[in-house]
């Protein structure tokens, strides 16, 4: 089976929809299946990452070929907003060209339950959920650069952070607000900053924020982010899944989230903190239960356990189902 597993701007595409990529190319690898990174019709199977016009256009021509389409629904509508510069005024239209997009497939990969559900209101091309899955093998060694770190960003623990592009859809307000309402607790946001990219409240956002609050920007070795970090702080109000929420768990870190639906997997007390109030002081409470050690070892060592299912391993054999079920 020769597969055609594309990623359109692939050259200019960060952040988690890049990684999702890379994961499921080193599930092919160590599947042993044959593919190609290039659009091609001379293909068994064509899989595209990201439902742009090139990919649309593939598509279209795969399918009058009888070569069945499968594709990854990462992006949708509803996430889209709150994100870059003309974001949300581009989300509106976004939706019925991903309806007719996605309808082009002959199967939809959804990295979540929640994803799931959102997609089967644009069309009614079968869903499949395989998680975005978590590479256990990069974030080895992390706790060597604990040290380094947190010296470099000058945090001291317990230290309260999160991973990933700093947009408000994460909930870059509420962690400002909460770094401003404990300032004895060190707060870092590891990821791009791209200001240039931003809207006029993000950016006021960052350049206003507490001096206990910490935006990295780019780091080289991500493994340095869980190595600083104590508690996971992700109060995001829209995600398709969150794979540094997955990494933070293999890390072992307790996660404090905001209680919503793509989250509904995670147990409350058990292996997360959850928090339904749509205000920051349900987060501050959660944080100051947080700074006993005693419940951060017990939070994280229930997620380091529940993060087995998501290894690379565990997820690979669904995509290899999913290929023969189309072919």
């Amino acid at each position: 089976m020769k597969i055609s597993h594309y990623f359109e701007f692939e050259d200019h595409v960060t952040g988690g929809i890049r990684e999702s990529v890379v994961h499921q190319r080193k599930m092919l690898d160590g599947l042993d299946l044959q593919y190609t990174t290039a659009p091609t019709l001379d293909a068994d199977v064509f899989h595209c990452n990201l439902m742009g016009p090139r990919s649309a256009w593939y598509a279209r021509r795969a399918r009058s070929r009888d070569i069945p389409v499968v594709a990854n629904t990462h992006v949708t509508a509803e996430d889209f907003g709150d994100s870059f510069r003309f974001t949300n005024a581009l989300a509106k239209p976004l939706k019925p060209y991903l309806e007719r997009a996605y309808g082009l497939a002959d199967a939809l990969v959804c990295p979540s339950a929640y994803n799931q559900r959102l997609i089967e209101t644009y069309t009614d091309v079968p869903t499949t959920v395989i998680s975005n899955g978590v590479d256990r093998e990069k974030l080895e060694g992390f706790e060597s650069l604990t040290e380094e770190y947190r010296d470099r960003y000058d945090l001291e623990p317990p230290v309260v952070f999160l991973v990933g592009h700093v947009i408000k859809r994460k909930g870059l307000e509420t962690f400002v607000e909460l770094a401003r309402r404990l300032p004895d607790l060190d707060f870092a946001w590891f990821g791009p900053l791209d200001l240039s990219l931003k809207g006029r409240e993000t950016t006021a956002l960052i350049e206003n924020s507490p001096n206990n609050c910490t935006f990295t920007g780019f780091i080289d070795d991500i493994r340095g982010a869980f190595a600083a970090g104590d508690i996971f702080c992700f109060p995001t109000h829209e995600e398709n899944e969150g794979i540094a929420l997955l990494e933070a768990m293999t890390a072992g870190k307790p996660l404090l989230v905001r209680d919503i639906e793509t989250f509904s997997w995670l147990e409350d007390g058990t292996d997360c903190l959850k928090v339904s109030e749509s205000g920051v002081a349900g987060f501050e409470a959660a944080l100051q239960r947080l700074e006993d050690p005693t419940v951060r070892n017990r939070l994280g060592a229930n997620a380091a356990k529940r993060s087995e299912d998501f290894s690379l391993e565990s997820v690979a054999n669904r995509y290899q189902s999913l290929y023969s079920r189309v072919t």
